[in-house]
């Protein structure tokens, strides 16, 4: 079947598809034809009504049968020449589908192939019979499925309809259609599909889609918040990333009308309108911040910029939110830093300052407006070196040029213009600028002045202690030599009577080596070695027993003032060692006054609530007692006061002192466990302060009388004594001195030998007189050994070390005779043992 047999019979008429557009030239022809015939018929037609009307009948059936003629062979020409030319169109047309790039199919009723063109037979080479059918089973997907079915019923029910169909070949690739059906008006059941190849189309308009799309993916995988809101705050549009934020899906953001301001924290402040709610907002301020409440509470620190698009009456936003939170955390770490770093660098224990590279202070903490006595507000400007004292500033300067020349920083030790002496330690070092700025110095400063006090404590304690350990040694050696020439001379003026000239001469030898002896014990208080007998005292009474004896020491032409304390607190100390100090005190202030003046006397109590300094001492807090000893001498330079109490320094002439009186007034004070301090300017006097120690809860002790006789008691006696000492002098002088007093005396050299002698049980033994300090076996190792078989021996211990350099080392039932001792002594200390119980 050809697509000719498809045409309409009668014809095409004008409301045919085939219908031409433009009338051909046969058409023309037959047109003129007709006209030409048409007018022969009207003549005569005309001519047989005319024969007719004039009663010829016979001319009117001869032109009647002619009339006829003519319209027959009209009729025959214009049937010829119709079919002719419809049949060249027919074919025009078939040729025309048949060479067309769309597949076109005629399907008859029962669903064969009518009619079918050669891209259809390219498209679907494999479809035979049935076609509809084979081509529902090669649809891709179910929705080509649908949609095919709807094209046909659609075709069916409105005589047209197209759509797009998915169909896959044989060989595995899809391809795409648009698929139109039309039923064939004037063939019953038949229906044209036509199948146009938009395959490339489709695939462009997917790589279109996918393109279009694309920004919507970018917007929800963005790490930035994008959103549209209408002019009541509602969401319009929100991407992925905002709504994960919110802990919501965008969906749901927009379709239950949520609004922008749902999520913004409250903080007080003038907010825009509700399309704009940033602090500040409005239509012509395009970004603000604010802080949006998150899923769980997080609080959102964002930054929103965006634009207004109106429409009529309506507007909308497009609003880009940037997330500030880390942002925020880091600027709240940062100035968390930075005002952590202010804390330190305002707090720090060190003076710490930013310098010039000239050297001028352009930043200052407080610690170093400290240091340098100035606020350190008032440092910003100054030069560093202005606050050093004149010999030390060249030090300072040359070590800010080495900083500026990028040296290593090392320390100098400076004193600073301060109310106070201070001396610091410097260290400057050069800070890296930026591409802009050349950088400058940075200074760190540490008060060193305990530091340098505590080398001048420790310089002037270990000076102290050297000439101390070299006192104390040279003390016990001539304690030796002193017992034993004040010993023989006691015993020789037991030979001669006072008016015999070698008495007088045996005197003076005596009165010297008492002399020399006191020079040993001014040694020994210095070096604070000296034997102590404290007791608690009320110093009232002490003054006032001592004030006679020292206005005879001074003199008539200074006037002495004892100023008592009321209600004095005791003191535990040696009666006669702080006598002695009161009276050195008094006769160096003597000295110091040649032509008359005031020497006052002190007392009164003292709180000390914090520890108090005075040149390398520190006296911690307490109770005490103070003894202030002032006069209105000459007073001392300042480069002598550090050496006042130095042994043998003296300002004296040659000849007129020791140099021992004040440095034992500092050995007893210190032993005894108090301070003292002197405050003096040349020309107005001086004054010695002495602190001693408050004893609490112990009752006082009766002051002993200054000048009082020695009872003339019996000190002779029978008793038997061991006498161990390796020093033959003072052996020899003790021996007879006891032996003198009627003693029974058993000599000794070392300790072996007078161990032995007790070993042996020979002599009857009552008490053993023995040195400390011998070769080998000393005096308490062979106390020891002999009480451990005579645990009742009473002993006696002499040296010329002090007790307290070895108590630790003696029982506490022993008794001590400090050399040099003459011989009433000697005797008045054994008769005490012995009649002990």
């Amino acid at each position: 079947m050809t697509i000719e047999t498809l045409l309409p019979a009668g014809g095409i008429g004008e409301e045919d598809e085939l219908a031409p557009i433009q009338m051909p030239l046969w058409l023309r022809r037959l047109r003129n034809a007709g006209l030409l015939f048409g007018g022969l018929g009207v003549v005569l037609f005309a001519a047989i009504e005319a024969g007719l009307l004039t009663g010829r009948p016979a001319l009117a059936g001869a032109l009647f049968f002619v009339l006829l003629a003519l319209m027959s062979g009209l009729a025959v020409f214009v049937s010829r020449m119709g079919t002719r030319e419809i049949a060249g169109r027919a074919a025009l047309l078939s040729q025309a589908i048949a060479a067309s790039p769309n597949a076109h199919l005629i399907v008859a009723p029962e669903g064969s192939i009518t009619y079918a063109n050669s891209a259809f037979r390219r498209f679907f080479p494999d479809i035979r019979t049935l076609p509809l059918e084979v081509i529902a089973l090669s649809l891709a997907g179910d929705e080509a499925a649908k949609e095919f079915v709807r094209i046909e019923t659609e075709a069916v029910e409105r005589g047209r309809s197209s759509g797009r169909l998915a169909i896959r070949r044989s060989a595995g690739a899809t391809l795409w259609f648009v698929v139109s059906a039309s039923l064939l008006p004037r063939s019953p059941g038949y229906m044209l599909w036509s199948f146009e190849d938009i395959t490339s189309r489709q695939e462009m308009e997917q790589v279109i889609r996918e393109e279009s799309e694309a920004p919507g993916d970018f917007l929800d995988s963005s790490a930035t918040g994008f959103y549209s809101v209408d002019g009541d705050g509602k969401f319009l549009l929100v991407n992925q990333t905002l709504a994960d934020w919110f802990g919501r899906s965008p969906g749901e953001l927009v379709e239950s009308g949520t609004m922008l301001g749902d999520f913004i924290v409250a903080d007080g402040q003038q907010r825009g309108p509700a399309y704009a709610p940033y602090t500040g907002g409005s239509e012509g301020a395009p970004r603000g911040e604010l802080v949006l409440r998150g899923s769980d509470g997080r609080l959102i620190y964002a930054s929103i910029s965006q634009t207004v698009v109106r429409a009529g009456d309506q507007l909308r936003t497009r609003s880009v939110v940037r997330d500030l939170t880390s942002q925020h955390e880091w600027a709240e770490a940062l100035k968390r830093s930075r005002l952590r770093f202010q804390r330190l660098f305002a707090d720090a224990p060190v003076g710490i300052a930013l310098l010039g590279i000239s050297g001028r202070i352009e930043e200052a903490n407080r610690a170093l407006g400290e240091l340098l006595g100035t606020a350190a507000a008032e440092l910003i400007g100054r030069g560093l070196a202005d606050f050093v004292i004149g010999e030390d500033r060249d030090q300072v300067k040359t070590h800010i040029a080495e900083a500026s020349l990028g040296h290593a920083a090392r320390p100098v030790d400076v004193r600073v213009l301060a109310p106070r002496e201070t001396w610091a330690s410097l260290f400057i070092g050069r800070l890296e600028g930026q591409a802009d700025d050349e950088g400058g110095l940075v200074l760190h400063a540490i008060d060193t002045t305990e530091q340098k006090n505590l080398e001048a404590q420790f310089a002037q304690s270990s000076k102290m202690q050297a000439v101390g350990q070299l006192a104390g040694g040279v003390a016990h050696d001539f304690n030796n030599l002193l017992t034993a020439m004040i010993g023989f001379c006691d015993l020789l003026l037991a030979r001669f009577k006072p008016g015999d000239p070698s008495f007088a001469d045996i005197m003076q030898i005596k009165q010297n080596a008492n002399r020399a002896a006191n020079l040993v014990r001014q040694l020994l208080a210095f070096s604070r070695q000296q034997t102590l007998q404290p007791t608690v005292l009320n110093l009232t009474e002490v003054l006032a027993e001592l004030s006679n004896l020292l206005r005879r020491l001074i003199g008539e032409k200074i006037e002495l003032r004892v100023v008592h304390g009321r209600d004095l607190g005791l003191v535990e100390v040696d009666q006669g060692q702080i006598e002695q100090v009161i009276i050195n005190l008094a006769v160096n202030a003597r000295d110091a006054m040649p032509n008359g003046g005031v020497l006052t006397i002190r007392s009164a109590n003292a709180t000390i609530a914090s520890p108090l300094r005075r040149g390398v001492e520190v006296m911690p807090p307490g109770q005490y007692v103070l003894i202030e000893v002032g006069d209105t001498g000459i007073g001392i330079p300042k480069e002598n006061l550090a050496r006042i109490f130095e042994p043998f320094f003296s300002t004296k002439e040659i000849g007129s002192g020791t140099g021992l009186g004040l440095s034992t007034v500092y050995g007893i004070v210190k032993q005894t466990g108090g301070f003292v301090f002197i405050d003096s300017e040349p020309g107005k006097g001086a004054q010695f302060s002495i602190y001693l120690p408050r004893a609490q809860g112990k009752a006082a002790t009766p002051a002993r009388p200054i000048e009082g006789g020695e009872d003339a008691a019996d000190l002779t006696g029978t008793a038997s004594i061991l006498l161990v000492e390796d020093e033959d002098p003072v052996r020899l002088f003790s021996a007879r001195a006891l032996r003198n007093k009627g003693y029974r005396v058993i000599e000794a050299k070392s300790g072996e030998a007078a161990l032995e002698i007790v070993e042996r049980g020979a002599e009857q033994i009552d008490l053993i007189i023995s040195d400390v300090v011998m070769p080998r076996m000393d005096g308490p190792e062979m106390a020891a050994k002999i009480r451990e078989q005579h645990p009742d021996m009473k002993v006696i211990f002499i040296s010329g070390y002090t007790e307290e350099a070895f108590r630790d080392r003696l029982s506490h039932d022993v008794h001590f005779l400090p050399k040099p001792y003459n011989l009433k002594q000697l005797a008045a200390k054994v008769k005490q043992v012995l009649e002990a119980a």
